[in-house]
């Protein structure tokens, strides 16, 4: 059956949901939410990872209705799985229903008709082990509502009995998050060690190395922290502060380090040239706005009126500072080959050219696996091992770090430098049938 004309924009507008809510993450903080005046048929809130002793709190006040007289049995909130929903849209689009409040395929949490004021409190269990949404249907045409809405989700532990606010897939973070903290402390020590043992043959680049390292250390500490807290209260007690400032902190430090090494300042040069400042003045302040639009979107929740823009917002940034710090790598590789060519050091130049080779394609990889393939990872594994997918991103970084400073580390008699004759000839001959092949 087909879709009469009043009921096509409501249609997509749960069309919309549908996609906001495959995309969306998972949270599991304790959220306020504040409603006025909305006449939107379908308000998402929050998504979580449901065991089989599951909750759902739910408190509400201060609710008005702009017709008090509505019919109240179609208004409501109810829990639903992806796959659900996309039962309930089918049932819309065939009318074989005429509001997702009713269908059989929704957990139906309460609706509004059992409300005797302008509060209602309600506790929901969830028996059944599954990654389900909260939403709040209004099949009521023209109903504008205002409400405060407390809600709470969290799993009762097997054994203890407490509540545990991370879903069901991420409560075993803290503890991935310190032990990847410990870790990379390792690494810094161990990079001081190198450091101090090579002190004749450390660049300044070397010491901003340390920096990153420090900072990404002090970023899963604070995530460690932050999870930590949700996990026992629902809320981050000021460690969200401290995650957002050094996330902060480490991702323009980072982008900045692939910028700086992929120019060669410091090992080939003590200077940056003009455009290569430029691509640091482009990458630095979009750095902000991609911390920025993160804060807002973990803020207000995957499903807020503006998340989906900031949202755009941040996949945007994130792609074109990718791509911003690829430029200096190819310029440095294309003044490698040419230098190669005309100042009579063959071997020295080629050394670098492949070290910068190597370098650009692991930088390709690194973006690649933690934008793409994680991204898939996330999507096609099921919502128990939602730790997987971040485990993945954060050893592909740990990986790119561990190269990164294993190739570029100071050392007394580095093979970029010190080439003999014999390997200055070899070289020489390599261009010569690279030039061939070229032609």
């Amino acid at each position: 059956m087909a879709m009469d004309s009043n009921r096509l924009p409501r249609f997509f507008s749960l069309l919309l949901f549908a996609a906001a809510v495959l995309f969306a993450p998972a949270l599991a903080e304790i959220r306020s939410t504040t409603i006025r005046s909305d006449a939107r048929s379908i308000i998402p809130f929050d998504e979580f990872g449901f065991t089989h002793r599951g909750h759902l709190d739910l408190s509400l006040s201060s609710i008005v209705f702009s017709n008090p007289n509505a019919d109240l049995t179609q208004v409501g909130f109810f829990l639903t799985t992806r796959e659900s929903w996309y039962h309930v849209l089918e049932q819309l689009n065939q009318g074989e229903i005429g509001c997702s409040v009713q269908s059989e395929f929704v957990k139906r949490v309460f609706t509004f008709d059992q409300i005797k004021g302008d509060s209602f409190d309600t506790s929901f269990n969830v028996s059944d082990s599954n990654q389900l949404t909260l939403v709040f249907g209004n099949c009521v045409r023209d109903l504008k509502i205002s409400m405060n809405v407390y809600s709470s989700m969290y799993n009762l532990d097997t054994k203890s009995g407490q509540r545990d606010y991370l879903s069901a897939g991420k409560t075993s973070l803290p503890w991935i998050y310190f032990l990847l903290f410990i870790t990379y402390v390792a690494i810094a020590v161990a990079w001081i060690y190198v450091l101090y043992s090579k002190l004749l043959s450390v660049y300044r680049i070397h010491f901003f190395m340390l920096a990153v390292v420090l900072l990404k250390a002090l970023n899963l500490v604070c995530e460690a922290e932050d999870k930590s807290y949700i996990k026992r209260t629902g809320t981050a007690h000021g460690w969200d502060i401290l995650f957002y400032i050094f996330s902060f902190l480490k991702g323009i430090t980072l982008f900045t380090l692939i910028v700086l090494i992929g120019t060669g300042w410091s090992f080939l040069k003590p200077y940056l040239q003009d455009k290569e400042k430029k691509v640091l003045m482009i990458v630095i302040p979009l750095q902000v706005i991609a911390n920025v639009a993160q804060v807002v979107i973990d803020e207000t929740g995957p499903f807020g009126q503006d998340s989906y823009t900031w949202k755009q917002v941040f996949l945007l940034v994130d792609v074109i500072c990718c791509c911003a710090v690829l430029f200096p790598i190819v310029w440095s590789i294309k003044n490698l080959r040419e230098a190669a060519r005309t100042d009579g050091k063959a071997a020295v130049n080629l050394m670098k050219l492949t070290l910068f080779r190597q370098y650009y394609i692991i930088v390709i990889c690194y973006i690649y696996f933690t934008r793409v393939v994680v991204y898939a990872l996330e999507t096609i594994t099921s919502y128990r091992y939602q730790w997987t997918s971040i485990l993945a991103a954060e050893l592909a970084t740990l990986a790119f770090y561990v190269f990164t400073g294993y190739n570029f580390m100071p050392k007394a008699h580095n093979p970029y430098f010190a080439i003999d004759d014999e390997e200055e000839e070899a070289a020489a001959e390599a261009l010569k049938l690279e030039d061939e092949f070229e032609l």
